[in-house]
């Protein structure tokens, strides 16, 4: 024990001294590779932080292995700087294909960015939902009709990416969707995974448009599966269907001057082909229709007795309900506000002769 402490003490303090110091000192590329190295090992954390400390350590052995071939001259400097040049140029090799790997296309990028970043959505799982769209981008042209209404069936979801698209039912425009909306939202949540049915709208594209589309299969597959991604498309779906409501209620506004609560019965009378500018006629042949068909001696009113005069009025007469428009079809889309009727109010009052919806809730 005491010859190895011995022998550790001579080759720590009575080592070998240097008996003549270099007057030269080393190349320009010694110093060069020193300060590659230097820059290296202040490298930070991350992925980017990475390629800068592979790629100064990585370029700093590489003037190692120059300057062990041109000034050193020594065999084992050259060796272990190539060996640890070919080491960084690996790591760095490993780096991009990780990169080109995670990457998504512009598109994707782009959709990730706008709509998911902002509900702090983690990259993997919003992988998982282009994986279920097979990262393809659709396309549209100008005019290109998306569906037909009770032609197209429902069989996906397709989300807008740019360009704009005109909804219509029976010839009359609703409203539009824009980039990063829905096109089909709510045909997708009319209807049950085990349901079918039909478009009750028209999409045409206005302008070029693309768009990506999922499967109905696949993507109820992926829901069922992640239960995170369902609660997002909930929340998602949900978002873009209010905003449909309330670009027809900005539709409402614009038309009558009157902003409705989209809460309210529906207003299909007003939205329909039949609320459209007709004329004076159409109103008098609507007025007429109501009337119900009475035979010649009933139409005649009686006298009425002075006791009865003296009451009151006689009540106004009661007006015939409209038959509500067919809306059995499954598939029915809900921004075209076919939704139940609401009584009429009591007396002949209805819903359009009051100014507000507050003045009608009162």
């Amino acid at each position: 024990m005491s010859a190895n402490s011995s022998t550790m003490s001579q080759l720590l303090w009575q080592g070998p001294v240097c008996v003549g110091w270099k007057r030269d000192l080393e190349g320009a590329v010694y110093h060069l590779a020193n300060c590659f190295l230097l820059l290296g090992f202040m490298g930070g954390s991350g992925v980017y932080g990475c390629f800068y400390l592979f790629g100064f350590l990585g370029t700093g052995y590489v003037c190692c292995v120059m300057w062990g071939w041109f000034d050193a001259c020594g065999l084992d400097i050259i060796l272990w700087s190539v060996l640890l040049a070919a080491a960084c140029l690996l790591q760095l090799g490993y780096l991009i294909d990780r990169l080109r790997r995670n990457t998504l296309p512009e598109e994707f990028d782009a959709l990730y960015k706008t709509l998911c970043l902002p509900l702090q959505v983690p990259l993997q799982v919003y992988k998982e939902i282009v994986r279920c769209c097979e990262e393809r981008v659709l396309t549209l042209a100008t005019e290109q009709t998306y569906a037909v209404e009770g032609e197209t069936p429902i069989n996906r979801l397709s989300l807008l990416l740019s360009g704009r698209v005109r909804v219509s039912q029976d010839g009359q425009f609703l409203h539009y969707i824009f980039p990063h909306q829905f096109m089909d939202s709510p045909e997708w949540e009319s209807l049950q995974p085990s349901e079918e049915g039909v478009f009750q709208v028209t999409l045409t594209a206005e302008t070029p448009c693309s768009y990506i589309s999922w499967p109905r299969k696949s993507l109820h597959l992926l829901l069922t599966k992640e239960r995170y991604i369902s609660h997002l498309f909930s929340a998602l779906l949900g978002y873009d269907i209010s905003e449909k409501l309330y670009a027809l209620n900005d539709k409402l506004f614009a038309k009558f001057g009157l902003r409705f609560d989209i809460r309210l019965p529906s207003l299909y009378h007003v939205l329909g082909p039949a609320a459209s500018d007709t004329g004076p006629e159409s109103e008098k042949e609507d007025e007429e229709a109501r009337e119900p068909a009475m035979p010649p001696s009933a139409q005649q009113t009686p006298p009425c007795s002075p006791l009865a005069a003296a009451t009151g009025p006689p009540a106004p007469p009661s007006r015939a309900r409209m038959s509500r428009p067919d809306s059995g079809v499954l598939g029915e889309d809900s921004s075209s506000l076919v939704l139940e009727d609401f009584e009429e109010v009591s007396g002949s009052e209805s819903f359009m002769d009051y100014r507000s919806d507050g003045e009608y809730m009162r």
